[in-house]
């Protein structure tokens, strides 16, 4: 398992569940975790779960690592304007950034290098240094400005993983539909989960 944490981006596309379960399951699979997140997740967390995520980092993370049960050496919260934090350098990068759930707005900026602020500039570091960036785009139905950016992305070397969950396996619930999702972004970072049966188990 590497050293090295991985970041997760919180932008102000519906979907901030997927997000916080991700965290919640990287933390419990040993994984250390730099979190990022903008003004708009703050609304989106208010209106989808009634959580308040202060605008200080410093308060954000203390609610967190006490919500998750984990130390400050295993989460770290940075402010979308705290350009001194670690994922804005390509010297000291995480083995992977997770923007989820991710607004067209952030993947067009992603696809145009366009930094304007620590997430996007945490996304343009995971380019430019070879590293895995997944971006968890949550909008319907896609123009094509959407789908050229996705593209843009894509060619550049990042992964696009629209959150678009399965029926398969029969969820009963909406928490089924999160695991799907965050199940399949863990896979990608080769981090063990039980979340889900994989496909074909139960025939072999």
């Amino acid at each position: 398992m590497s050293s090295r944490p991985i970041a997760v981006a919180f932008t102000g596309a519906s979907g901030i569940a997927y997000g916080l379960r991700l965290v919640e399951c990287l933390l419990h699979a040993g994984r250390d975790v730099q979190l990022l997140y903008s003004q708009a997740a703050q609304v989106v967390a208010r209106m989808e779960l009634g959580l308040e995520l202060p605008s200080s980092a410093e308060h954000c993370g203390e609610l967190l690592r006490q919500r998750f049960g984990v130390g400050p050496e295993r989460l770290q919260v940075f402010g979308r304007q705290q350009w001194t934090a670690p994922v804005a350098s390509g010297s000291n990068p995480p083995d992977a950034l997770v923007v989820c759930p991710c607004t067209t707005g952030t993947l067009a900026s992603i696809a145009r290098g366009i930094s304007d602020d620590l997430i996007d500039r945490a996304a343009d570091v995971m380019l430019k240094e070879r590293r895995q960036l997944i971006l968890v785009v949550r909008e319907t139905p896609f123009s094509a400005i959407h789908l050229e950016n996705m593209l843009a992305v894509t060619r550049a070397g990042g992964v696009v993983m629209p959150a678009n969950p399965g029926f398969y396996y029969r969820p009963e619930k909406v928490e089924d539909l999160v695991d799907f999702m965050v199940a399949r972004i863990l896979d990608h970072l080769d981090v063990e989960h039980a979340l889900l049966p994989r496909w074909g188990a139960s025939s072999s």
